[in-house]
């Protein structure tokens, strides 16, 4: 199913509540973030919501996220809300946290056998720094995509095209998933020991103009941006950012490109609590 209208705006409105609690924390830790890809894109363009996007993104530096990480164990309110990454679910695979909202449920329809927690969630990219150098970067770039495909690899033994391609994913499924996120640590740990000029999360796929990463600039200073009557963080050099990602990104795309995802079940929370 999609969502209409009025589920549409009140799924917004249980983001905007988990955008609100992750500017809290990183505020009172003095921790950077930024509001990230079509999400930016909508403070910038309509001071808040894409009318038609249903979902939420912000992205920080690995050294920023592990320090979000830690002030959460003391500071997120946990009756509201859960910060899920590898080390608090043991389930899950992706290779980026969410911050998901308890007491309800937003499952896609491809994703229904997923078995970890599939609360209304924010996607929280971790940005690391992709190597300089020709060769190191093409490997690095091969790198995140085998490792993209891993992980994926829970949804695509069963949703895939080709019947090879469902056999495929069944076989990546037997490496475990904790060697992946140490394949991972390895790799993203050697990239951040020096500054670079680019950065990328690494196990999401960006278009072919950006596809090993965005410049290291974006990132380096914050400026606050209405969105939807709250001030959130956002990158200084967003007209770069949103320019590589959408091109021209003030000009809305036709209705036929306005993408909406397919939803098996949306549960929102009782009463707001």
């Amino acid at each position: 199913m999609y969502l209409n209208e009025e589920q549409l705006k009140a799924l917004q409105q249980v983001e905007l509540e988990m955008l609100v609690e992750i500017d809290r924390i990183c505020r009172q830790n003095n921790i950077c973030y930024t509001l990230d890809s079509g999400t930016l894109l909508g403070a910038v363009r309509n001071k808040g919501f894409i009318p038609w996007d249903d979902d939420a993104d912000v992205v920080m530096t690995r050294d920023a996220y592990e320090r979000f990480y830690q002030a959460c164990k003391t500071q997120l309110d946990t009756k509201r809300f859960f910060l899920q990454d590898y080390r608090t679910d043991n389930e899950y695979r992706w290779g980026y946290p969410k911050m998901r909202r308890k007491d309800s449920l937003f499952v896609r329809e491809d994703q229904a056998m997923l078995p970890w927690h599939q609360g209304i969630f924010i996607d929280i990219f971790v940005y690391d720094n992709v190597p300089d150098t020709w060769i190191a970067r093409r490997l690095h770039l091969i790198f995140c995509y085998i490792i993209r495909k891993v992980q994926y690899a829970i949804v695509g033994k069963e949703n895939a095209k080709s019947h090879l391609l469902r056999m495929w994913y069944g076989v990546l499924m037997k490496i475990p998933r904790d060697i992946v996120f140490v394949w991972m640590e390895k790799v993203y740990s050697r990239c951040n020991r020096y500054p670079t000029s680019l950065k990328r999360h690494m196990t999401y796929p960006y278009r072919k103009k950006c596809r090993y990463g965005l410049p290291s600039k974006c990132f380096n200073k914050q400026i606050e941006l209405e969105f939807e009557g709250h001030n959130f963080l956002c990158s200084q050099e967003y007209d770069t950012y949103l320019t590589i990602l959408y091109d021209d990104y003030m000009v809305p795309p036709p209705k036929e490109e306005r993408n909406h995802t397919a939803i098996k079940t949306l549960k929102l929370p009782e009463n707001g609590d």
